[in-house]
């Protein structure tokens, strides 16, 4: 495969140790302003994620996982941070944070694979379109803006669109084992030249973990490298970020801490290494749906209908607060009698934090990332 400025592929552990690695450059960006798409894949569980705690019914209706929030950052009268999400919370209360909830997309089925597609395409219903929401933002930036990278193996489908965007990820090798990366890693110990590609190789193959591996440290690693990405001059100026592993159908009080863990850390890593940048930066966390109200047999939940998303960043419109026309959770209240009810779509909060990030007309941008709303 032919490596081109604008896509960039590892070529795998052991290639990557058989000759350097490839040197990309982008065309110099004449804007300060970043935009970072970080989607849930899996269907993150917005009712844990930021807790309704101050509803009546929450407790009862949460059962077992009802005490997933006890330690976390009350947010208002109403709503409680996960513990795992500190960072996010110090965020929060610097008003550089905020947290829409009870928010989803047009999509009202439980596929994943169909959710995602209209989380990423933005049409008004399943493979309805063959560009994404992020791909049709590029069109509203100048050219020397539109530097589009995802750290993905292929260019996700919100990327897709009339402006080439690149990628950055593992190969689809097999993983290797543990014993041989401990043998190939002892044999280039001593070499000055293949040492550190090996170590670069190893790192970033570790990135193809869930987010909450390694007590959230993969999450912190991938937002270093999302960072060091964007921050030169002719860094990216718009990425897109995978996460996986937010089905938590089982066990989902230790997993889904796990990975919110993670992005937490993905996040903090993010602002750090970005720096003053940060304050030119939206940061956007968005799943394709959420999950039940009710706990199911297994300690976990089903797939649901509405949850929560996450704009993040140093100029916020409206920081350090919570967004919600919240439904309630009593059975009368809830969608086909089981789901959180969508009461804003998610759409609208995504196009909303664009305008007002990039200095765009509202219903310009509206129209041009959801042209089928």
């Amino acid at each position: 495969m032919i490596l081109s400025r604008r896509s960039i592929i590892l070529s795998g552990l052991a290639a990557s140790a058989a000759g350097a690695l490839p040197r990309f450059a982008y065309a110099a960006a004449g804007t300060p302003k970043r935009l970072v798409f970080v989607i849930q894949r899996g269907a993150a569980d917005g009712l844990a994620t930021v807790a309704p705690t101050g509803d009546p019914a929450f407790a009862a209706a949460r059962r077992a996982l009802a005490d997933e929030s006890v330690g976390g950052t009350k947010l208002d009268a109403m709503f409680t941070l996960h513990p795992a999400l500190a960072a996010s919370a110090t965020l929060f209360g610097a008003k550089q944070a905020h947290f829409a909830h009870a928010v989803a997309t047009a999509y009202r089925d439980r596929s994943h694979f169909d959710g995602q597609n209209m989380l990423e395409g933005g049409g008004s219903r399943p493979y309805g379109r063959d560009d994404g929401w992020v791909g049709r933002l590029l069109t509203l930036l100048p050219a020397a803006e539109r530097e589009a990278l995802a750290i993905a193996p292929a260019v996700p489908l919100a990327l897709r669109g009339p402006v080439q965007a690149g990628t950055y990820a593992p190969s689809r090798l097999p993983q290797a084992d543990a014993d041989l990366v401990a043998r190939l890693t002892a044999m280039y110990a001593d070499d000055a030249l293949l040492r550190p590609l090996w170590e670069s190789a190893v790192k970033t193959q570790e990135l193809a973990g869930d987010i909450g591996g390694n007590n959230g440290r993969n999450g912190a690693e991938l937002g270093k490298l999302a960072a060091s990405l964007m921050l030169p001059k002719d860094g990216a100026r718009v990425m897109m970020v995978e996460t996986g592993g937010w089905d938590t159908h089982s066990g989902q009080r230790g997993r889904l801490a796990a990975q919110l863990r993670g992005l937490d850390q993905l996040i903090g890593a993010l602002q750090a290494g970005l720096g003053a940048a940060w304050n030119d930066t939206l940061v956007i966390v968005a799943t394709e749906f959420g999950r039940t109200v009710e706990v199911n047999g297994t300690g976990g939940t089903d797939h649901g209908t509405a949850s929560a998303a996450m704009l993040l960043g140093g100029r916020l419109a409206a920081g350090g607060e919570v967004s919600a026309d919240w439904p309630g959770l009593s059975a009368a209240a809830r969608h086909e009698g089981r789901d959180l009810k969508p009461t804003r779509s998610l759409e609208s909060v995504i196009a909303g934090a664009v305008a007002h990030h990039y200095a765009l007309d509202p219903k310009r941008v509206m129209a041009t990332l959801y042209p089928d709303a």
